[in-house]
């Protein structure tokens, strides 16, 4: 492997942190409901911050794959909006400063990142490393959001319920960067929100504000979160309108709120079986329902009134 050192260049003065967290937010991989770009919006809403490190995008992204967009004016190419994959410095509400990860996550040279990372982990000297997105999963929206917690070291999610066993899914970045730190002996924690399957392709603040009250218990940093609270509750009343619009789709979610809460009862007893889960809607059932309906109301708002 080439030196790490070489996938980025840092800032020409670094800030001085005191073992900092650092806030993982790149894009790519599963996002439902826009957990991760909402709660990193919310993050870096109203602080620039100081770009601390810049990696070579060159090397890291695909940009066939991703095509950067670029302005044509009348009769000539005015602009070009480069990828951009930095750590910046920056600080929550009460001046605790932290760092933040963010942009694509790369398509290349996935063990030289996440040795650049650590190596820049190293350097900062950073004490944790929390990670966010959201992921689909066949719950209703009318019952509390839940989250899947990994880490580490089991004591950094201790106070989390264990909701799976093994299983073998696609990688991302995030999740290789987690795995290294963890066989470097550093503290390295994720959260994955639940998001109900109908409303991954919508921006669900609700999962968004979950995240974000897990990285404050977990890190200690405070983040205002009123505008983000009120773009939930207003989000919740469409949905609950568009329920209440659609018997077809006010059963699927009935339905869907018994199993979830049988499955719950389950739980608690500590007599949980595969048979719990077993009628419950599949995925492609809840969200060929909604996404379809969902899509008609978007269309309807497009529509300019005759």
């Amino acid at each position: 492997m080439l030196d790490p050192g070489g996938l980025y260049e840092l800032g020409s003065e670094p800030p001085e942190l005191r073992k900092p967290v650092l806030l993982c937010g790149m894009d790519g991989f599963v996002d439902a409901g826009a957990v991760g770009a909402l709660a990193r919006d919310k993050v870096l809403s109203g602080r620039d911050g100081k770009v601390v490190a810049t990696f070579d995008v060159d090397r890291l992204i695909d940009y066939r794959a991703r095509r950067p967009v670029m302005t044509y004016v009348e009769d000539h190419w005015e602009g070009y909006e480069a990828p951009q994959l930095v750590v910046r410095a920056t600080h929550d509400d009460a001046g605790v400063p932290f760092l933040l990860l963010a942009g694509p996550e790369p398509d290349h040279e996935w063990e030289g990142f996440t040795a650049a990372v650590g190596e820049l982990i190293e350097r900062l000297d950073v004490r944790l490393t929390v990670g966010f997105h959201g992921i689909p999963m066949a719950v209703p929206h009318t019952r509390p959001i839940g989250l899947t917690a990994h880490a580490t070291r089991p004591e950094l999610v201790a106070d989390y319920t264990r909701r799976l066993g093994t299983v073998q899914v696609p990688g991302s970045a995030a999740a290789l960067l987690e795995l290294r730190l963890g066989q470097a002996g550093r503290d390295a924690l994720g959260f994955a929100v639940h998001v109900p399957h109908y409303l991954t392709q919508v921006a669900y603040p609700a999962a968004a504000l979950t995240a974000l009250d897990a990285v404050t218990a977990a890190t200690g940093l405070t983040f205002g979160t009123e505008e983000l609270r009120s773009a939930a509750e207003r989000t919740d009343s469409e949905i609950a309108r568009q329920v209440e619009g659609s018997e077809e789709l006010a059963s699927i979610v009935h339905a869907l709120e018994r199993q979830y809460d049988e499955y719950v009862a389950a739980r608690d007893r500590d007599d949980l079986s595969e048979s719990d889960l077993a009628n419950l809607p599949t995925a492609e059932e809840l969200g060929t329902q909604f996404e379809r309906f969902l899509a008609e109301q978007e269309r309807g708002r497009d529509t300019p009134d005759r």
